[in-house]
C-alpha cells in the first residue's frame, strides 16, 4: 500500500473517522499530496448473469481527478463490472453512487442527469462507419443538446482536436488505423464534457507505439482537463505508464484481492499471485 494511500481492506469500504483524519494528517506532514474526495463510490456490489454470480461484496472508492484502473485475469469480470458502474445492467445487490447519486437506483430525469456525468468508450471503439469522424462526435450533441448545427460542428472539430485529429474531421474510421479510431472514440465519448471517462481495454489490438502514443494522451487528458478516468486493461505496460490506483479482481474469489499503487503491489504484495501477475511470470510447472 503507498503512503499516499488511506489504509483499506481489498473489498471494504475506506477507512473512516478518526482513521482518516490521521492518515490526511500524516501525509500532509510527510509532504504527500492530500488524496482528493471520490466522485464514485461502490458499495457491496454485487454482480453475475442469470444464476451465475461473477463478483460479490465488491467495495471500493475512486477519487475525483485520478487514472483508476480496473485490471485482473482473463474472465475475472473487468468488463463486466464496468458495464455496472455506467448502468447498462442492473447489479444483483448494491450500490454505485456517482457525484452523489446512486445510478442503481436513479430512475427517469435522475438517471438521465447522472448519465450526463459520464462518457464511455468501448473496446472496439463503436464507431459508426457511414459517418466520418466530426458526424460520429456529433451525434450526443445532436441527441442532447439545444445547440445549434455550426455549434455542434465547432464543439465536434475541438474534440477531434483535442485527441490530435483536427486534420481527419472529415474521415470515415475505415479509412483510419486502429490507434486513430480509438482517439475518435475517445473524441466522442467527451463531447458532453463529462466528469468522468471510462474506456475498456484501449489498447486492445494496438502495437506497442500506437499503445504508448493512447497512454500518453490519457494522461495529458487527465491532466490539463481534471476528468476522471476508470480503465479497463490487463496491459501491464498500459498500467504502470498511467495508473494511480488499481483495483485488481480474482474470479476464484469473486471479488477484489489487491487496491493501491500497481509499482506498490507488484514489489510488495503479501498475496503471491497479485506479484506474480503484476511480474508476468508463468504457473509454476508440477512436479
Amino acid at each position: 500500500m503507498s503512503a499516499a494511500e488511506p489504509p483499506q481492506g481489498a473489498n471494504s469500504s475506506p477507512s473512516e473517522g478518526s482513521a482518516a483524519a490521521e492518515w490526511v494528517n500524516g501525509a500532509a506532514s510527510a509532504g504527500a499530496p492530500i488524496a482528493a474526495e471520490p466522485i464514485i463510490r461502490v458499495r457491496d456490489l454485487a454482480v453475475g448473469y442469470e444464476d451465475v454470480t461473477l463478483l460479490e461484496h465488491v467495495a471500493f472508492d475512486v477519487r475525483r481527478g485520478e487514472i483508476f484502473v480496473i485490471l485482473g485475469g482473463s474472465g475475472s469480470g473487468k468488463s463486466t463490472l464496468m458495464k455496472h458502474m455506467i448502468g447498462l445492467y442492473e447489479p444483483e445487490k448494491g450500490s454505485v453512487v456517482i457525484d452523489g447519486d446512486d445510478i442503481v437506483s436513479a430512475a427517469g430525469d435522475a438517471r438521465r442527469a447522472i448519465l450526463r456525468k459520464i462518457g464511455v468508450m468501448y473496446q472496439s471503439g463503436a464507431l459508426f462507419g457511414s459517418l466520418t469522424l466530426a458526424e460520429n462526435v456529433r451525434l450526443p450533441l445532436e441527441e442532447y443538446t439545444d445547440l445549434e448545427s455550426d455549434e455542434i460542428e465547432l464543439i465536434a472539430r475541438m474534440k477531434l482536436s483535442l485527441v490530435g485529429l483536427g486534420l481527419f474531421t472529415g474521415h470515415l474510421p475505415a479509412a483510419i488505423s486502429g490507434g486513430m479510431q480509438k482517439r475518435a472514440a475517445i473524441a466522442r465519448a467527451m463531447a458532453l464534457d463529462p466528469m468522468i471517462l471510462f474506456l475498456d481495454e484501449p489498447s486492445a489490438g494496438l502495437d506497442p507505439i500506437t499503445s504508448a502514443d493512447l497512454d500518453t494522451l490519457i494522461k495529458r487528458l487527465a491532466r490539463n482537463l481534471g476528468v476522471t478516468f476508470v480503465v479497463v486493461t490487463h496491459e501491464l505496460a498500459s498500467i504502470f505508464a498511467i495508473a494511480d490506483r488499481v483495483i485488481m479482481l480474482d474470479r476464484r474469489k469473486k471479488g477484489i484481492v489487491a487496491e493501491g499503487d500497481p509499482r506498490r503491489l507488484r514489489d510488495e504484495s503479501d498475496d503471491p499471485w497479485v506479484r506474480q501477475f503484476f511480474r508476468r511470470e508463468p504457473e509454476p510447472m508440477a512436479t
